[in-house]
């Protein structure tokens, strides 16, 4: 794959809109402790998330003002190292928080929020290496 200065090295880069993208990229850095990569205008910004990054970006041109946005609630993953330092900034920041902190069967101590945008967010902190089937899953390929 070529490289891009423009596009984030990331596979996959979630974009998520926002009616309000200047003041959701100042919230999102502030509440989550996200970076901005770079930023065009008031329309569209990019932000690293650790070693990935998230698409910031205003109602896409095809969708009529008004009309429900396709995707406009995602939800979202992060993995990081501390859950709890996540949570604790994310509430110093009027974060709204949906899902306590709790460890899961299958490895992982998580807690989940939603963002200005209706967006919920999910910090994973990977606490246990757990095979799927420990959980009640099935493995296939791990790589």
């Amino acid at each position: 794959m070529l490289r891009n200065r423009s596009v984030p090295p990331s596979t996959v880069t979630p974009e998520l809109v926002y009616e309000d993208v200047e003041a959701a990229v100042a919230w999102l850095c502030d509440a989550f402790g996200f970076a901005v990569r770079w930023q065009a205008g008031d329309h569209r910004a990019q932000l690293w998330a650790a070693d990935g990054a998230v698409v910031i970006r205003d109602r896409p041109p095809d969708v009529d003002a008004g009309a429900p946005v396709p995707g406009a609630n995602a939800a979202v993953l992060v993995r990081v190292e501390d859950a709890a330092a996540v949570q604790d900034r994310a509430l110093a920041h009027g974060a709204r928080r949906v899902r306590e902190l709790s460890d899961h069967p299958y490895g992982e101590r998580q807690v989940t929020f939603e963002d200005l945008g209706g967006h919920r967010w999910t910090f994973s902190q990977t606490i246990a290496d757990v095979a799927p089937e420990e959980w009640g899953g099935v493995s296939a390929d791990l790589r």
